[in-house]
């Protein structure tokens, strides 16, 4: 039962990336563009945690602890663009 659990997460991981990667590519404004990367970073936190449970790798949590601190920085750096006037394609 685990495994199926395990192998079921791994499919609706993998299909929410490719449709966050499809945003990503034909998001229509910069936010789109940013927030489907967002996703795209947390569900790769997610794979990577699942991953790390699958095959009994403690030493993946590091990795997702920096991916997760690499994320929330570039999501700060984009809010404090917008939040001084930087290009937007949706006004």
């Amino acid at each position: 039962m685990f495994e199926l659990a395990l192998t079921l997460s791994f499919v609706f991981l993998s299909l929410g990336l490719v449709l966050a990667t499809a945003r990503l590519l034909i998001g229509p404004t910069l936010p789109d563009r940013v927030v489907a990367l967002e996703v795209i970073a947390s569900m790769t936190i997610g794979f990577i945690l699942l991953y790390s449970v699958a095959f009994d790798e403690p030493v993946l949590i590091d990795v997702v602890i920096v991916l997760a601190l690499t994320s929330f920085m570039a999501a700060v750096g984009f809010a404090r663009y917008l939040e001084r006037g930087g290009q937007r394609d949706d006004d």
